[in-house]
């Protein structure tokens, strides 16, 4: 009766130790391999900001040329979405000792580029009201803006402004904005 006692417990002892070892090799089967799957569809991966070097071109002290004002901008997307961030980067002004040529008023209203590389503009009407005036300011105004676009974005190849979502003869009463503009180094020292 002695013996058949102790091999009754001997096999509850076995089989409690073998249960337990399944259960601990189960747990470790889970964490170690088999996991859910993911449900299926599309996946939406996010590109990461690119922090990228820009030239913005403000007018320089001397008021005789444009000189470029070095900066990192933080940039998503595309070209349309880099352009915008120069553009208020430009509206925003100079850091340095660099005058700025656009007004501090004017807003960006919105921003497109056509296959052929233009790069459309419509900004709000205070970048001729609160303009200062006078053909080389315009001058400066424009080129400033186009230099900017076209030299640092290369899908950029010429900039058409619009004033409002319409064609606007001149900026501030000067120079003829009817038509796209190219980049003029001859403006930058």
């Amino acid at each position: 009766m002695k013996i058949k006692r102790y091999s009754l417990a001997a096999l509850i002892v076995f089989c409690i130790l073998s249960g337990g070892l399944l259960a601990y090799s189960y747990k470790v089967f889970l964490s170690t391999g088999a996991k859910e799957e993911p449900e299926p569809g599309p996946r939406k991966l996010l590109a990461k900001p690119a922090k990228v070097r820009t030239h913005l071109y403000f007018l320089g002290a001397n008021h005789r040329f444009l000189k470029a004002e070095e900066r990192t901008l933080v940039q998503h997307g595309g070209v349309v979405e880099r352009a915008r961030s120069m553009l208020h980067a430009l509206i925003e002004g100079p850091k340095g000792e660099l005058l700025p040529t656009v007004p501090a008023e004017t807003r960006l209203l919105s921003l497109y580029v056509t296959a052929d590389g233009t790069a459309y503009i419509d900004l709000d009407r205070a970048v001729g009201e609160k303009h200062p005036g006078g053909s080389l300011s315009e001058l400066f105004t424009i080129f400033s803006v186009v230099n900017t676009l076209s030299l640092n974005i290369p899908e950029i190849e010429a900039v058409k402004i619009l004033i409002e979502g319409r064609e606007a003869k001149t900026l501030a009463g000067h120079v003829d904005i009817r038509f796209p503009f190219r980049p003029n180094i001859l403006m930058i020292k």
